[in-house]
């Protein structure tokens, strides 16, 4: 049976363009790091698996190096910088050769009473305009416009926001979901309903495209990015979804790159990531040892326990059909089955497993004797499952050679 067949039975009517922002969001996260040299063998990743955009820091002088690396490669992917509403940002991303720019700025009345209590809206608005104008108009850029705390933002001011910076020149708004209170639910109002943001941005200002940009504070950024797609289908040419590999970011983190890949792929047939899922794994693995990001092992789609299986009934199950315990082979995504031993073990894998370092079929008696030497061990109060010469070794003890 192929698995293909649970899958692909959506389809979309607008254009999903990942904008990833492993390098800005992402790096973000307290106690990473990454250096110029990784960062650029991650960009040249992230471009292989089809990303269509990827945002930059730009302020310190590794970023700047990466920044120059990066546009050295010549990717299909577009360089992206990140701004503040301030001029002399996008002096600094003109110079580090972008052209193209995310400018981000608050969008709801928490940020404006936090940090500009004696500004009005008017003018924080004109801030606004005259970055936009000096990055699109006086330079020629690409700009992105990021309305910070859109989920908790004031619609008849973001609506005029929205239309003011589409004026100045922006060609796409950003919808940041700036503490994951976003809701998926078609039936949820603004400014927190998604969808609803969604169809409200296209109905009711001129911008010419739309992104979400979600967090992960409730666990859905995935869901919320996934929504935002959903509902601009049909209404929009195309959404941008901002997202980060592995969902790291501030706080609790972003939507996963991976994760909205393999959606879009899967479930709603995007051809365009076809051949390329294969390297989620690797990219996965470069990023953790670039930032020294530990990447939990039950991780979807790229954790090394993403597809193992130690239970009695799970191992049982993959042995005989893998679909049993697995949505699609491991090895669309560069992952690979890993069948261990450990206290929920039963005879099936422990005779699998003999067999495999043997290349032997062990007798009932050799795996009843193995079975118990493995439970006794956990009996003791180990967790951990066993390792490779630990396994062997009880072989060694009970009389099977290797």
């Amino acid at each position: 049976m192929d698995y293909m067949e649970y899958f692909g039975k959506l389809s979309l009517k607008v254009e999903p363009l990942i904008d990833d922002t492993t390098l800005r969001d992402g790096v973000q996260m307290p106690g990473l790091a990454v250096s110029p040299e990784d960062a650029a063998e991650i960009a040249c990743l992230l471009d292989e698996i089809g990303v269509e955009r990827i945002e930059l820091h730009h302020f310190h002088d590794a970023d700047k190096k990466a920044a120059r690396l990066i546009h050295d490669l010549g990717l299909n992917a577009r360089i992206a910088g990140w701004c503040r509403a301030l001029r002399e940002d996008i002096d600094d991303a003109i110079d580090c050769g972008f052209e193209e720019v995310g400018i981000s700025h608050p969008v709801s009345h928490i940020h404006f009473r936090a940090k500009w209590p004696d500004k009005s809206e008017d003018e924080l608005l004109r801030r606004v305009i005259d970055a936009v104008e000096y990055a699109a108009k006086d330079h020629g850029l690409r700009v992105f416009v990021h309305g910070e705390d859109s989920t908790r933002a004031n619609w008849e001011f973001e609506r005029r926001f929205i239309n003011a910076v589409a004026e100045a020149g922006a060609e796409c708004y950003r919808i940041c979901d700036t503490v994951g209170i976003g809701l998926s639910d078609p039936a949820a109002p603004l400014p927190n309903g998604i969808p609803a943001k969604i169809k409200a941005i296209k109905a009711e200002t001129k911008i010419e495209s739309i992104e979400i940009h979600a967090h992960d504070d409730f666990g859905n950024a995935v869901e919320n990015t996934m929504a935002a797609i959903r509902a601009a289908s049909g209404l929009w040419d195309k959404v941008y979804a901002s997202t980060t590999f592995l969902g790291i970011g501030e706080r609790a983190g972003n939507a996963e790159t991976e994760k909205v890949i393999m959606n879009l792929y899967l479930h709603y047939g995007v051809k365009k990531y076809e051949g390329k899922t294969g390297l989620l794994k690797k990219l996965a693995d470069l990023i953790g040892h670039a930032t020294g990001y530990v990447i939990p092992p039950n991780k979807a789609i790229v954790g090394d326990y993403a597809f193992a299986h130690e239970s009695g009934i799970h191992t049982h199950g993959v042995l005989k059909d893998p679909l049993t315990y697995e949505p699609y082979p491991p090895e669309l995504v560069g992952n690979k089955r890993r069948l261990t031993i450990g206290k929920h073990s039963g005879k099936a894998i422990i005779r699998f497993k003999i067999k495999s370092l043997t290349g032997m079929e062990p007798s009932d008696e050799q795996v009843a004797a193995v079975v118990s030497r493995v439970k006794a061990i956990y009996s003791g109060g180990r967790k951990a499952s066993l390792r490779e010469e630990e396994f062997k070794k009880i072989l060694n003890e009970v009389g099977i050679e290797i």
